[in-house]
């Protein structure tokens, strides 16, 4: 992630989009919005990621792509004052429950197939 904004950082600058920028242009809240993108949208919600991989199943550490919307929804809805239509709604239920659904599968999956440890997989004793 660091080298990506950094390759970022450098195209932008090529591509001459700093020219016409200068620091005290930009607000305060935008630069706090940046930041809290930065800390929490970043490194906090990727070291989660990573750590989640280790620790569950790929299947179930996945839904956070479908999950993350629904919060912002919310945080939209209950911190920012938007309004939630029918759709947005429908839309919310029906990725809660997909997400339902994916998680209670894979908890199934992994209670019916029992992995082998890597010993016994690989031991040549019978």
């Amino acid at each position: 992630m660091l080298a990506g904004g950094i390759l970022l950082t450098a195209t932008a600058a090529g591509l001459g989009e700093f020219r016409a920028f200068h620091p005290a242009q930009v607000s305060r809240a935008a630069w706090l919005a940046l930041l809290y993108l930065i800390v929490a949208g970043s490194i906090v919600a990727f070291t989660a990621y990573v750590w989640l991989i280790h620790h569950e199943l790929p299947t179930r550490v996945g839904t956070y792509a479908y999950v993350n919307p629904v919060v912002a929804v919310l945080l939209g809805h209950f911190l920012g004052g938007e309004e939630l239509g029918g759709r947005t709604i429908l839309g919310t239920a029906l990725v809660l429950t997909g997400v339902v659904a994916i998680t209670r599968a894979s908890r199934k999956s992994q209670t019916t197939t029992a992995p082998r440890s890597a010993s016994r997989a690989f031991s040549t004793e019978r």
